[in-house]
This record gives C-alpha cells, sequence and structure tokens, in this order.
C-alpha cells in the first residue's frame, strides 16, 4: 500500500518540465460557479484540446493514488471512494449503493473533464464538506494527463 502511495506521488515528476504555479489571483472554481457544462461522450473529449494530446501513461501514473480509494474495473466494487468506471456524463452522488457526503449527495453537476478538472485542483474548495482527504493536483499538465488517461480507462473509450 505505501509504495502504491509513493508511487503516486512520485508518478507526476518530471524534471524536463517548467513548475507550474498557482496564483492567488486566480479565480478558483467551484461546485456553485462550475455553470452549464456541455456533455460529449469521451470519445469526443479524447479526440479535444488538451486531453488529445495529454500523455496518458504519465496520468496512468498519477491515477495509482486514485487506485487506493478507487475502483476503476467495470462493474468494480465500492471502495473508500465510490467505483469510477461510467462515471463521465454522470450526475456527481448517483451511484446508488455508496453512502456519500452530505456535499456530495446535495450537490448538482455532471462529472465532465471540465468538473474533474476544477475537482482535482482543489477538491476541498471545489465542493466545501465532501469527504475526500486528498490535496489536489497542483499542475495544469498534470491534471490534463491525468482526465485522458480516466476518460480511457473508466469508459469503453478507444485507444
Amino acid at each position: 500500500m505505501t509504495a502504491i502511495l509513493l508511487a503516486g506521488m512520485f508518478a507526476g515528476c518530471d524534471k524536463n518540465k517548467e513548475p507550474e504555479t498557482a496564483t492567488s489571483t486566480a479565480p478558483v472554481t467551484t461546485a456553485a460557479t462550475l455553470g452549464e457544462q456541455i456533455v460529449l461522450t469521451p470519445v469526443e473529449y479524447l479526440e479535444a484540446a488538451p486531453y488529445k494530446d495529454a500523455d496518458r501513461s504519465r496520468g496512468a501514473g498519477q491515477a495509482q493514488i486514485c487506485r487506493a480509494c478507487h475502483s476503476f474495473d467495470k462493474d468494480g466494487p465500492d471502495m473508500i471512494g465510490p467505483a469510477l468506471y461510467g462515471f463521465f456524463g454522470k450526475q456527481v452522488g448517483s451511484r446508488s449503493a455508496f453512502q456519500y457526503s452530505e456535499a456530495m449527495a446535495e450537490a448538482d453537476f455532471i462529472w465532465t473533464p471540465e468538473a474533474l478538472d476544477a475537482w482535482l485542483a482543489q477538491p476541498g474548495r471545489f465542493l466545501p464538506g465532501n469527504r475526500m482527504t486528498f490535496a489536489g493536483v497542483l499542475r495544469q499538465s498534470d491534471r490534463d494527463d491525468l482526465i485522458a488517461y480516466l476518460l480511457s480507462a473508466t469508459t469503453d473509450a478507444a485507444d
């Protein structure tokens, strides 16, 4: 278990990339400010920027930390967090067998790459009161890689 967590923490390291930093002037997208979302198929998202050019192999490495709490398999079990297979395009908190936090159960948004990007950046600020104990993924390129990987790993989208 420790090896998986360490692998996930270091999978996003790339010595050849300049560090990306968050600025205090950038507005934080929250569930309340997300606005109208356009829902496409996973394949359509993968054919468009930024996911078309994202590095899914880097995303797979980063996803190891997600796997500590979530199953990606079709018909996979809920774990500490809900199973993620097929979650793109679904209403948040819609897995009937999972016991969501009150914040997640009452939230009103669809899981799109845009929503997931904002969630992964700062889960606690995106939806205060959720139970996911994860600080977030700082670099935009890391989030793009991870989301591109999840678009293919948690759906029937072709590689």
